[in-house]
């Protein structure tokens, strides 16, 4: 046999339909009910009733004829609404009782009227009418369902002993028992006003806010049923308001004191106050939805250690609208009695303390206290520290305001190490600073004081650090040409084995194109409920680089192939490594130079660990290394060069140079003008960038570039027409060739920095025959690192690139770099 007490809240009474969803849930629990199981129902008012009377009733006091114009809609209401669920005489009943109660509101309100006065027994007495009007209705609609076994309706007021305490109604059990079993004797079909009662001299009067909850949990109690069931309009309680956390999960499950802690700081879950009854006897409550009955909802109850599940948090919440008092001074180190005296002085101005935080030396006191009631906090202080701030003891009394209050609760963050330092890590990559923390010794709560501006971010940060991927980034990519695809098509295809084995997910928050509004753009990206927000710039825009600084400061870290910062002046790319380091994201560039290959990285690791750089050379155009190793078909151990289709070509039937540059844009291998390669300014901007990477102020105007772009051609409108005109040149081309064969050589285009001299150019140069260059093949890139270490025998990288397919590589490389930075497994 389960005995239950189910309470709807006003939501679930709060029209025709809502109250049709919660006769349905009865009709099933009486037919799952054998007859010797009770059930009880408690009711509260219908959603916005009791708020509605409570102004009606200051109206009158403010003798505003509004309160008339109240009360008739609200009597318009309830009939309307009994209209379509009652008929016959059951209907005539309850709108002739209901109507009564109606008019003798109207003459308690014209007392007020006169009276131009409200006392708190008057307010008491009308406040809790809505109970009386929802819960007899229900009861009647009930009936309807079950002629066999009628619900008796039972005003709570009758039966139910409370009487005001400081900490709020103090129930009266023994009398309240008592006179419950007279009144119901056998009946086990209840339906019970929620949220009021009477004085112990007999005067109604109500359970306050969250009255109706405590009502259930206080018949659960007297009526020692098995379960207490909250009907309301969501699933259960969820890991933190979903309004602010879209992520946030519907919990199975919440210990009492998880139940305790949370409601305490503001998540809508059950009053703190409502559970005491439940908990006196280990009376499981259930949160469940009206609207979907089906959903299985959260039990709060004393959980089997065991069997629960392996999460550390349970929940987060915020409390808005706080503010910190901060008492301090040298006066009070060592000086016992101060905490008292705080304490006291806001005590006996009903001041209340939301949290308190003290420094270990004794140097300061902070407490927490809704904004409301922060300068009378202040006042009440000074003037109990008055003889101390005279003499300076105390340096002052400051408020500090608006701020909010973040807090994590679990059960078993006392079991897990590290729970602290993941929960202010989430804090700090979300930009939000802290002003107070507090920790019981039961480690069941932790809570940070912050700026309220920060609140929701910091809410969002938190429960991100802990119920989604062990990382979360949201990536905001950028230029959707060839690279940009290639990116989005490769985080799709590891987003499921990043998620599962590494618990990382690089969640693509939206693509821009040139057409785009960056501005709408970022604000999309960077969603408060992620911790992190990166952007990929894809683009070759000067316009997009130009707002790297901003993005930085604005707390966005920054991946890109795009060269234009890089090699950019040095002003602006000095202000970007600025910005980056003062506001801690990243700025991150390894694919500017080489593409997937860690030519960046490999120079950075050789200067962090102390090696000296002495110069740096490179084929680091993949364009130029295929047009030229296909100008050169033979290899260096008499072989033949590759081409992509398979073919080979052997020395006497190369290709013109022409032909090669027009196969090679046909490819994709060039930008859309080949002159944009063959110009050298791509390879300078690679020089340029290596340079600076290793600490030297270069501009790309430094750079010697040898073009290999005949002067006739430079100005030519069209990329056709540069390609038409172009094999006019193949014999100057052929000649170079020849030369550079008859000395044992090939033609590649080098660019090099050397560090002595300071010397930086980009140009065709005749390498020998058997040097590392000479034998790079298609769309290869090479560099090589001289260093001190590295000076007989040079440090070379070497690999593709060129293509959209490696360059995106080498940007979801960064991307992994930069998650690993901030806590990723991946």
């Amino acid at each position: 046999m389960t005995s239950i007490v189910h309470k709807f809240g006003g939501t679930s009474v709060g029209s025709v339909e809502a109250f049709r969803s919660v006769l349905r849930i009865l009709e099933a629990e009486h037919k799952r009910a054998g007859p010797g199981e009770m059930i009880a129902v408690v009711v509260s008012a219908m959603s916005g009733v009791t708020d509605s009377l409570i102004r009606a009733a200051h109206l009158a006091a403010q003798q505003d004829p509004e309160y008339k114009s109240i009360l008739d809609t609200l009597w318009e209401r309830h009939k309307s609404t009994s209209e379509n669920l009652l008929e016959g005489s059951s209907l005539r009943e309850f709108n002739q009782i209901t109507e009564n109660e109606f008019n003798d509101l109207h003459e308690i309100l014209r007392g007020v009227w006169h009276g131009r006065h409200l006392p708190d027994t008057t307010l008491e007495l009308v406040s809790g009418h809505g109970e009386l009007w929802s819960s007899r209705l229900l009861a009647a609609a009930w009936s309807g369902l079950q002629p066999s076994a009628k619900p008796q309706w039972l005003d709570a007021r009758t039966v139910l002993v409370a009487k005001n305490g400081e900490t709020g109604p103090q129930i009266e059990w023994q009398t309240s028992a008592k006179k419950l079993g007279a009144a119901i004797g056998s009946t086990k079909r209840l339906v019970i006003t929620g949220f009021i009662a009477s004085t112990p001299e007999g005067v109604p009067t109500t359970l306050k806010r969250n009255g109706s909850d405590f009502s259930a949990a206080i018949f659960g109690r007297l009526l020692k049923v098995e379960k207490i069931v909250i009907w309301t309009d969501v699933d259960g309680v969820y890991s933190a308001d979903p309004r602010k956390v879209p992520e946030a999960r519907c919990l199975n499950e919440l210990s009492y004191q998880e139940a305790i802690e949370l409601a305490y700081f503001g998540a809508k879950v059950i009053h703190p106050h409502t559970m005491g009854p439940a908990i006196a006897l280990q009376i499981p409550i259930w949160i469940k939805n009206t609207f979907h009955p089906e959903v299985p909802g959260t039990v709060i109850h004393q959980p089997n250690p065991e069997s629960r599940s392996d999460l550390i948090a349970r929940g987060f919440t915020t409390i808005d609208r706080v503010a910190l008092l901060n008492l301090e001074g040298t006066g009070m180190i060592g000086v016992p009695g101060v905490a008292e005296r705080l304490f006291g002085a806001l005590r006996d101005a009903a001041v209340n303390v939301i949290l308190i935080s003290q420094a270990s030396s004794e140097h300061s006191i902070c407490v927490a206290v809704t904004e409301d009631n922060a300068e009378l906090g202040r006042s009440v202080l000074e003037k109990e520290f008055e003889s101390e701030l005279h003499h300076g003891q105390i340096q002052s009394v400051h408020v500090t305001s608006p701020c909010s209050i973040v807090a994590m609760v679990g059960d078993r963050m006392v079991e897990k190490q590290g729970v602290s330092a993941r929960f202010f890590t989430a804090l700090s990559h979300a930009g939000v600073s802290v002003r107070a923390i507090a920790q019981g010794s039961s480690e069941r709560n932790l809570s940070a004081v912050i700026d309220q501006k920060d609140s929701t971010r910091a809410l969002r940060a938190t429960h991100s650090a802990f119920f989604l991927s062990d990382f979360t980034m949201s990536v905001g990519v950028i230029g959707t040409g060839q690279i940009g695809k290639a990116l989005l098509r490769q985080l799709q295809e590891r987003r499921a084995v990043l998620q599962d084995v590494f618990k990382t997910d690089l969640r693509v928050g939206g693509t821009a194109n040139s057409k785009t509004d960056l501005r709408d753009f970022i604000t999309r990206v960077k969603a408060e409920h992620i911790p992190h927000t990166v952007l990929v710039d894809c683009s070759a825009s000067d316009e997009v680089a130009e707002r790297y600084a901003d993005w930085l400061a604005a707390g966005i870290h920054v991946v890109t192939p795009n060269k234009k910062a890089g090699a950019g002046s040095w002003a602006r790319y000095a202000k970007i490594r600025d910005v980056s380091a003062a506001s801690g994201r990243q700025f991150l560039y390894e694919a500017t130079v080489g593409a997937g290959l860690p030519v960046i990285s490999t120079l950075r690791d050789l200067i962090q660990t102390g090696d000296e750089v002495i110069s740096i050379e490179g084929l680091l155009s993949g364009t130029l290394a295929y047009v030229l190793s296909q100008f050169h078909p033979a290899n260096s151990s008499g072989g033949y060069a590759h081409w992509p289709n398979g073919n080979t070509g052997s020395a006497a039937h190369a290709a013109s140079f022409s032909h090669i540059v027009g196969e090679a844009k046909k490819l994709g291998y060039t930008e859309p003008d080949p002159r944009d390669d063959l110009n050298g300014l791509d390879v300078a901007r690679k020089i340029v960038i290596l340079a600076r990477e290793a600490g030297v102020k270069l501009e790309l105007t430094d750079v010697n570039v040898t073009s290999l772009v005949p002067a006739a051609l430079q100005d030519l409108k069209s990329a056709d027409q540069f390609l038409s005109q172009l094999p006019k040149f193949d014999k100057d081309f052929l000649q170079k060739r020849e030369l550079a064969e008859k000395s044992g050589g090939v033609l590649r285009f080098v660019g090099s920095f050397d560090f002595k001299s300071r010397k930086a150019g980009a140009s065709l140069r005749v390498v020998p025959s058997d040097h590392p260059f000479a034998r790079v093949k298609g769309s290869d890139n090479i560099i090589a690192f001289r260093t001190r270490r590295y000076d007989a025998q040079p440090l070379i990288v070497q690999g593709p690139g060129a293509g959209p397919e490696v360059t995106a590589a080498g940007v979801f490389s960064d991307l992994l770099r930069l998650a690993r930075s901030l806590g990723a497994r991946a």
